[in-house]
């Protein structure tokens, strides 16, 4: 690993303790399921039903890995590269008794083979970790088989320019949609740097790596809302999430 990608693992270490210290109240959440979106169903149930082989890149607590596979997912492989997450989630999947399987390691670079899987899954606060994203976007077609398909749900890229101001929405004075990266000052190991992807640059990165786009789609609503910040940015008139299926040839 790069130095950058070292201390944001070390900062996802800490943050994963989380999932440790609160290992009761996600498990209680894993028994109940509702982690995937109802934008997440309308998209993904049509392809759970064909009991696909799922890769969840960028795997965290593994609640929607659970979800994936209550909604009909054969199996699913979460890939991570935090220790602390990847043994939380483990934990729980043998637990509950679902399919779930998971594997340390940094991305883009998945250990796994070509082809390996008929869906991959990924978002919610993910390719902000992915330093290079035609990489990413190469290593997601790489693992999936022919006529396999790829889902991202995600924050839109525009986020990182709306405050939490409760009265109106503003823009950051100090950031810009079109920045390649920024550190983020509230995450909770300070100094953690995430990169910024345009829309046009993830979905040129798919076209690039092969990938036909097969839907596009932005949203309103956000797919977390930080603890007691009610943000006029989120009253639907701005992009805060988007959703994007694609498939490999």
């Amino acid at each position: 690993m790069d130095s950058t990608t070292r201390a944001n693992r070390a900062a996802w270490e800490t943050a994963a303790q989380k999932h440790v210290r609160e290992y009761a109240e996600l498990l209680a959440e894993a028994r109940t399921g509702g982690s995937l979106t109802a934008v997440e169903h309308a998209l993904l149930d049509p392809l759970l039903a064909g009991r696909p082989a799922v890769v969840h890149l960028q795997s965290g607590h593994g609640l929607d890995d659970v979800d994936l596979v209550r909604g009909g997912a054969r199996t699913v492989i979460g890939i991570d590269y935090s220790t602390m997450a990847t043994g939380a989630a483990r934990r729980r999947a043998v637990e509950l008794g679902f399919p779930c399987h998971y594997v340390v390691s940094a991305l883009p670079g998945a250990p796994l083979a070509a082809g390996s899987a008929d869906l991959v899954y990924t978002g919610k606060g993910a390719l902000i970790w992915m330093p290079d994203i035609d990489a990413w976007a190469r290593d997601a077609a790489r693992l999936l088989r022919p006529g396999g398909h790829l889902f991202v749900f995600e924050g839109h890229p525009a986020v990182p320019l709306w405050t939490a101001d409760a009265d109106r929405p503003r823009i950051r004075p100090d950031r810009s949609y079109f920045g390649s990266s920024h550190v983020n000052d509230s995450f909770p190991a300070n100094g953690a740097v995430e990169w910024q992807w345009t829309l046009g640059r993830i979905v040129t990165a798919l076209i690039d790596a092969g990938l036909l786009i097969r839907h596009l789609g932005e949203h309103p609503e956000p797919f977390w809302r930080m603890g007691g910040v009610t943000a006029a940015a989120w009253d639907g008139r701005l992009p805060n999430t988007f959703s994007l299926l694609a498939s490999r040839p």
